[in-house]
């Protein structure tokens, strides 16, 4: 049976701030020179679920497409899988889409609409 040879991983952690997307870009661009492959991006460690984190993933994600490869997360916290397929990313960045909207759960402290039986139709 061939062998294939393991994926280079990249590991981020703690909070992700915009002047940190150079060097994160790079680390993504020479992990994909190391082994041609797809990257791994362990972001088990990263602290903080906001759109800055969201963007440096994206921005990885286009280096590593430009130098002709992908990079897959390992490990999201399932706040940031939540909030990476809320912007469209999910998918993108390797993460199982959650499901069809009607069979997802609704965010926590979303105001359900309820139906007072002394209303009329419209």
């Amino acid at each position: 049976m061939p062998s294939f040879p393991a994926p280079s991983v990249v590991v981020v952690a703690g909070p992700i701030r915009p002047a940190d997307v150079p060097e994160l870009c790079d680390r993504v661009r020479a992990a994909r020179r190391g082994d041609g492959g797809d990257i791994v991006c362990d972001v088990s460690g990263v602290t903080a679920t906001d759109l800055a984190t969201v963007d440096a993933l994206a921005r990885m994600q286009l280096a590593a497409r430009r130098a002709g490869g992908r990079i897959r997360l390992r490990d999201p916290s399932p706040r940031l899988a939540l909030l990476l397929s809320l912007t469209g990313l999910g998918e993108t960045l390797g993460i199982e889409p959650l499901g069809d909207p009607e069979e997802r759960e609704p965010p926590l402290g979303e105001v359900q609409e309820a139906v007072e039986t002394g209303d009329p139709t419209l």
